[in-house]
């Protein structure tokens, strides 16, 4: 049995388009052997690793950070569950800021959908009394601050 895997391979397996896959590759994220007629080969480990590039892009993990945590593992063997242990203990922390984001708007969602004010300056859920102006325009509890827009949408009166 062939212990490498081609880019459709890999893709089906993984449930990943080949295109995000070489996107994947150029940005250092997984690596491939090449044939002598230049075609990629994935080790099956790859599957492992792009199984948790995907759970980390969902939670909101930058590929940038995704990428400096792969670096951190050994080339030379195949992750262990010791080393995604290690890998998401990293993000724990942010990842359980954000269920309690997402928890109190679900929670307060209803009221604010029929509050009706339109105003990021006095909404109760979102900016009481206002308390984030002075850190400028757009967003700033939504995304974490690397994530931010840099052109912001107008405040409301």
């Amino acid at each position: 049995m062939n212990e490498s895997l081609t880019i459709g391979q890999l893709s089906a397996r993984s449930g990943v388009a080949p295109s995000a896959l070489r996107f994947y590759e150029r940005l250092g994220l997984i690596r491939a052997e090449r044939t002598g007629g230049n075609q990629r080969r994935y080790a099956r480990s790859e599957l492992r690793r792009v199984a948790f590039i995907r759970i980390s892009q969902q939670v909101g993990i930058s590929l940038d950070e995704i990428r400096a945590a792969l670096d951190s593992l050994p080339a030379s063997r195949t992750p262990t569950a010791a080393d995604w242990a290690r890998l998401s203990s990293v993000w724990r922390e942010r990842l359980n800021e954000r269920i309690r984001l997402m928890t109190k708007l679900r929670d307060d969602l209803d009221s604010c959908i029929g509050c009706g004010c339109l105003s990021l300056q006095r909404c109760a859920l979102y900016n009481p009394g206002d308390s984030l102006a002075g850190e400028g325009p757009g967003a700033r509890l939504v995304l974490p601050r690397a994530e931010a827009e840099p052109e912001a949408l107008p405040r409301t009166e």
